[in-house]
This record gives C-alpha cells, sequence and structure tokens, in this order.
C-alpha cells in the first residue's frame, strides 16, 4: 500500500516494527516515524495495517519508549482500520479514535501484496458518507474495488469475515479434492486444469493451488492469518447463537494445519496438510 501511494507522488510516512520494512520504504522515497505518536504527528490520514486486535492496541495505545497514536490524533485525522478483526474489536477501536477528536473508517482489505502495490485491491467500507467521500481521490488510486458496506463501524468486518469464510471453505474443498485425486493416482496438474474450467472452479483453488503443486509455500498470505479469519467467522456466528456447520470444521482443520508446522508458510500449504492426512 506504501509502495502504491508512493508511486502516485504522495508523501508517505511508515512505522513498521521490522526496519528491513522501513528501509525498503525510504529507499522508495518513504519517511519514517520513530513511533505511532510521531506518524500521527507527521501524517493525517493513517492506515493501520497489521495481523489482528493485539498490534491495533498497540499500535493505538503505545508500548514502553513508543508513544501511542492515540496521544497525537486530532480532529483534522482520519485513521483507517485494514486488518481482519472481529467486528466487536473495530467498533471498539473506532470509539476510541473518535473519542479523541477525530474521525475513523471500518475498512477491510482483500488482495494481497501484488494487489496492493499496482492499487488494485478490494476494501470494504463502513463509516459516514462524509468521510468516505473526503478521501475518495486517496481511496481510488489504491483500490480497484470499493464496496460500501453501511455507514455503521463493524460492518466493514462483518463483510469481510462472511467472504473470508467462503474464501477459507473453498481453498479447503480443492485442496481436498485435489489431494483425493492424487491419492486415487491422477496427475494433479491435469486434475486442477479440470478443476479451473469446470464446476469445480474457485478463484481461490485457481490462485492458490498452482502453487502448491510447484512446491511454492513462500507466504503471501499466511496459514495462521487465514485460520484466525475462519476463527473469528464461527465466534461472529456464535455471537447471534448460530452454529457454523462448515465453518466449525473448517476452522478445526485450519488449525490442525498450524499445529503441523504450516501455519508460517502460505495457506496453501493446506495442501500439504491433506496429503499426510490421507497417507495415515
Amino acid at each position: 500500500m506504501a509502495q502504491c501511494l508512493l508511486k502516485a507522488g504522495h508523501d508517505v510516512i511508515v512505522r513498521d516494527v521490522q526496519p528491513a520494512r522501513e528501509t525498503a520504504l525510504k529507499a522508495l522515497g518513504a519517511r519514517t516515524a520513530a513511533s505511532p505518536a510521531e506518524a500521527g504527528r507527521l501524517a493525517q490520514t493513517l492506515f493501520i495495517v497489521v495481523v489482528d486486535r493485539d498490534e491495533i492496541a498497540a499500535v493505538l495505545d503505545g508500548a514502553p519508549g513508543l508513544p501511542g497514536l492515540l496521544s497525537s490524533l486530532t480532529p483534522q485525522h482520519t485513521v483507517f482500520f485494514n486488518s481482519t478483526i472481529a467486528p466487536e474489536d473495530v467498533q471498539g477501536f473506532c470509539q476510541q479514535v473518535m473519542a479523541a477528536g477525530a474521525q475513523a473508517v471500518d475498512a477491510p482489505i482483500s488482495g494481497g501484496p501484488a494487489r496492493a502495490a499496482a492499487g488494485t485491491m478490494s476494501m470494504m467500507l463502513a463509516a459516514p458518507e462524509a468521510v468516505l467521500v473526503q478521501h475518495e481521490a486517496l481511496l481510488e488510486r489504491m483500490t480497484a474495488k470499493r464496496f460500501v458496506i453501511s455507514a455503521r463501524h463493524g460492518d466493514g468486518a462483518k463483510a469481510k469475515l462472511a467472504n473470508n469464510l467462503m474464501a477459507g471453505l473453498n481453498l479447503l474443498a480443492g485442496a481436498e479434492a485435489l489431494a483425493l485425486g492424487e491419492r486415487m493416482g491422477l496427475d494433479p496438474d491435469q486434475l486442477l486444469k479440470l478443476m479451473a474450467v469446470s464446476s469445480g472452479q474457485s478463484w481461490m483453488a485457481d490462485d492458490r493451488l498452482p502453487r502448491a503443486l510447484a512446491g511454492d509455500y513462500e507466504p503471501r498470505a499466511q496459514t495462521k492469518v487465514l485460520t484466525k479469519d475462519v476463527r473469528l467467522a464461527n465466534e461472529m456466528a456464535q455471537g447471534k447463537g448460530l452454529s457454523l456447520p462448515l465453518g466449525e470444521r473448517a476452522a478445526q482443520l485450519y488449525a490442525q494445519a498450524c499445529q503441523a508446522g504450516f501455519d508460517l508458510e502460505d495457506d496453501a500449504a493446506v495442501l500439504k496438510h491433506y496429503r499426510q492426512l490421507f497417507r495415515t
């Protein structure tokens, strides 16, 4: 996302816990901030793109020696929450930002690093219309598809979790079918070609499984991240007294894949997990 904005000529300030990422962006023209609070003093539009609620809390509240973003917010600031987290968590974070006088946008993203850099990712938006209109030009540079879910913070998170539940199910289904075909003695490459143009086709299978067959598990999206998203979808349902028959089993399978050592690999590694299951 920072690369995309730099290419568009924006003044970009970055703060990351991994110095190598900051160094790479500095080489492209970005400036760095020593803390979340300093990022807030240097920029008025802020995107928080981290893994989970605990990391967002650390950005907002700070850590020893690193003052948090909340301490520097003013009515001129807008904070976009781009992580996939529980709806009630993003609601709480948005309330904290607004209590500091700033504007907040519930804005989970989809598409992965390549599409983010190209400005073609998708974004689900939940915020008052006036706030979105104010940032329309910026969002147009960063995204190819924007879905305005509602004006209520938390609805973007709900939509993202429903979508990622479906993505997780499709990936499991594709990996299971492909692993079954292999176990039956079929050529997996030929089977995948069939699946890609037949009724079993899905975007997740098309994107992930060719990499898996090539043995490429370099993480574009880590297994532990999709595991988190599927778990959160189940928890969202449970909060409404619902049980997800497929979702609950999917959560178990993803957790097993993480426990088997695939947590830091690309989520295409669920194929390796199925191969292990089918050998036992």
